[in-house]
């Protein structure tokens, strides 16, 4: 029952994903955390940064370790497999149709109208994280990385995933507060235990 659960998220994922990886997102976010309930947010968040500092599709990223992490190396295989064969076969059928068709004004406006409902999907995600970095980080230190991350990305031009790396890395090698209180508190002992 988990696979098929499995294959039909990632499948509604592989069908409605139009316009690519970043459209996927919060398809894949609807159904895994909240439908399902595999991942919590916080989760989500660390595979969508994880998968974006790799190389290769997001869709299929996030499918593979959600499949893996949901039921092993069968689901891994399920959860791909459900993500790009809609695509494969919608694209094989899509592009015959529309190059049939491509100079119809109808065919033009569909493929347009598509543009602002990713636009809006994308928006409510990121709505959401920036609201749980705040939460998480505060607003001050939020909007410091969002400025700074939209700087490094638009105006330098540097790849999201060397920004997401070095926020990781950043991450990772900065002593947590309650590490730094603990250090300081064992600090103040050592001093008094040698006076």
């Amino acid at each position: 029952m988990q696979q098929w659960h499995l294959f039909l998220a990632f499948f509604r994922v592989g069908m409605l994903g139009y316009g690519g990886g970043p459209s996927s997102i919060p398809l894949v976010h609807k159904e895994v955390v909240e439908k399902y309930k595999w991942l919590d947010d916080d989760e989500f968040a660390d595979v969508l940064a994880l998968g974006n500092s790799l190389p290769g599709p997001i869709a299929t990223k996030m499918a593979g370790y959600i499949g893996h992490r949901v039921a092993g190396i069968g689901g891994m295989f399920n959860a791909v497999l459900a993500t790009i064969v809609p695509t494969i076969g919608i694209m094989i059928f899509l592009l015959t149709f529309l190059s049939t068709f491509r100079e119809k004004a109808w065919v033009q406006g569909m493929t347009q109208a598509v543009v602002p409902v990713v636009g809006v999907m994308l928006a409510v995600l990121t709505y959401d994280f920036f609201r749980k970095a705040q939460g998480n980080l505060g607003w001050i230190l939020t909007i410091i990385l969002t400025v700074a991350s939209y700087g490094l990305i638009e105006l330098a031009g540097v790849h999201p995933g060397i920004v997401i790396a070095c926020l990781l890395l950043y991450a990772l090698l900065k002593p947590s507060r309650g590490k730094q209180d603990e250090d300081k508190e064992n600090n103040q002992v050592k001093e008094e235990q040698s006076s």
